[in-house]
């Protein structure tokens, strides 16, 4: 048989960076349930379903003329409450007068002061009552609590809301920034945390395979591990300008986990793998013969195993040609280059 022809690259040491994609969710930067806060029919919606809403924005009024009338009865009983304080002080006045002059018992003169003092609680009662009747009669009109996409109304014009119960009517989402929300297992948390986890920035892949075009960061872990999983939950943020990133879309992150210097790499497919599992490199010697070489591979870097040992910077190495290399045999190696992109 003829010497097999291959290719081959030579070992160099590199930077090496560690990534992991790791699962999870995108959530809302902040959710708000719209909930009626008072009893009453429902008038009309006065935003459109799915369009963005800002914060004070008016999205239902509910009928106010039950709860104007009793911010007016309330507004009453404020006014005979004053009125019945200041005949008490009257009354109180005259009789400090007349106990002076022995006219009157001075029991009745307490009494007197005393009912000043139950009308002065009085008022402060229906002051109460009626500060309460002014902030119904304002929860009829319904406005946004803060600024975000408005989903679907959950009542239409007519329908009874309040009733015993905060009668769900929207729910506001805000998009932009998003939180994108995932798991990782605590021993590679431990390794992230001591490159400093907090602020590194991350990549979103999303469900179709691509990634997102603006980076995330990671603001904060979870101060537990899920004794079930042995995971730790991560929370990142991430820009949504055009509002392409939607709550509850499944996505990955790809995370730095580290990074390692002056490192030998070589590429998954340049690897076999022994009966017993042992990483397995053909590597061609001085005299142009292949070689067997066990190597020890450490963590992955993209599409590249790190190289722990078995293998120096400047040994060559097959790439291809594997399946027709024999270990001791003559090989006709060529420097391997990429194939040209079409373009």
């Amino acid at each position: 048989m003829p010497p097999a022809a291959v290719t081959f690259l030579t070992a160099s040491a590199e930077t090496a960076t560690i990534t992991r994609d790791l699962p999870g969710r995108i959530n809302p930067l902040r959710v708000a349930e719209i909930r009626a806060r008072v009893p009453g029919i429902l008038l009309h919606k006065s935003y459109v379903e799915g369009d963005d809403v800002k914060a004070g924005d008016v999205l239902f009024q509910i009928d106010p003329l039950p709860l104007q009338a009793a911010r007016d009865s309330a507004a009453a009983l404020l006014l005979r409450a004053e009125a019945n304080r200041k005949l008490a002080e009257n009354q109180a006045r005259r009789l400090r007068e007349l106990v002076g002059v022995s006219a009157v018992s001075k029991q009745d003169a307490e009494n007197a002061e005393s009912a000043v003092s139950i009308a002065n609680a009085d008022i402060l009662a229906a002051k109460a009552t009626l500060a309460t009747a002014e902030l119904n009669l304002g929860y009829a009109t319904v406005t946004a609590p803060i600024s975000g996409r408005i989903g679907k109304a959950m009542v239409t014009e007519g329908a009874l809301v309040g009733q015993n119960t905060a009668t769900l009517m929207a729910v506001i989402q805000q998009l932009d920034p998003v939180y994108f929300d995932f798991t990782q297992s605590s021993s590679d948390h431990a390794k992230l945390k001591k490159a400093g986890a907090k602020g590194t920035n991350i990549t979103l892949l999303l469900e179709d395979g691509g990634a997102y075009e603006s980076q995330g960061r990671i603001l904060f872990s979870e101060a537990f591990v899920d004794e079930s999983t042995g995971m730790i939950t991560l929370r990142a943020e991430f820009p949504n300008p055009q509002r392409d990133l939607l709550p509850g879309t499944f996505a990955r992150a790809r995370v730095v986990q580290a990074v390692r210097e002056n490192v030998i790499t070589i590429p998954q497919r340049a690897l076999t793998r022994a009966a017993g599992g042992a990483g397995v490199v053909m590597v061609i010697d001085a005299s142009n013969h292949a070689q067997a070489r066990i190597v020890q591979t450490g963590e992955i870097s993209g599409d590249k195993w790190i190289v722990n040992s078995g293998l120096s910077a400047g040994e060559r190495y097959i790439i291809e040609g594997l399946m027709k290399a024999r270990p001791g045999a003559p090989v006709v190696p060529e420097p391997f280059t990429s194939a040209p992109n079409k373009h």
